[in-house]
């Protein structure tokens, strides 16, 4: 049972997302959405996230969203070390603080300033003995930064009980196609026009 499950994917960048009203993002958040409405129903109690924009903050919205109907949902923001949204512009800092401000718990792993990679390392470590499974925005096509992530935790899962899932580029599309036809049955029939006589 997954009952402490850590979020990750790509970065805003990666996926040429510049901005917030991207349409990308609904169908994302879509399928984070739909994947966590089955853990919950399967115990479901923790999202983990290191504090990444991207699929991690928009995690966190969809979960924050969820809690008015599952109030026993909450998430953590587990930073691997202070200041890592420093040299962000203004936008992206408020997107962070506002993850961080509003999570159930946030922590820093290592409570120094950015130093070397072994404290993104130790993140990732701590995040693993910490967490059940594993959901990752990823998609074999497309590389990024998740594929770090996402080959130490199939290593860990090698060795442990724990479940590394993806949502690739075809969920996402399937997803886009779902959102689309429900958008196509909430236009009232009687606002086409007659088709033309002949």
């Amino acid at each position: 049972m997954t009952k402490r499950l850590v979020i990750t994917g790509y970065k805003p960048f990666e996926l040429g997302i510049f901005s917030e009203d991207h349409e990308g993002i609904p169908i994302i958040k879509r399928a984070i959405r739909d994947r966590l409405i089955e853990k919950i129903d399967e115990g479901l109690e923790w999202v983990i996230v290191s504090g990444q924009l991207g699929v991690e903050a928009w995690a966190c919205d969809v979960v924050r969203e969820l809690q008015e109907t599952y109030p026993s949902l909450h998430y953590a923001v587990l930073l691997p070390f202070r200041g890592q949204e420093e040299r962000w512009n203004e936008a992206n800092q408020m997107k962070f603080e506002e993850m961080v401000a509003l999570a159930d718990y946030s922590v820093f792993i290592s409570d120094k300033p950015y130093e070397a990679p072994w404290q993104f390392q130790a993140a990732d470590d701590f995040m693993l003995r910490n967490s059940d499974g594993m959901l990752i925005v990823y998609d074999e096509e497309n590389e990024g930064s998740p594929k770090f992530r996402k080959r130490k935790a199939e290593r860990y899962a090698a060795n442990h009980p724990y479940e590394v899932e993806l949502i690739t580029a075809h969920d996402l599309q399937w997803i886009a196609e779902e959102l689309q036809m429900e958008k196509w049955e909430d236009v009232p029939f009687d606002s086409f026009d007659e088709p033309p006589s002949t």
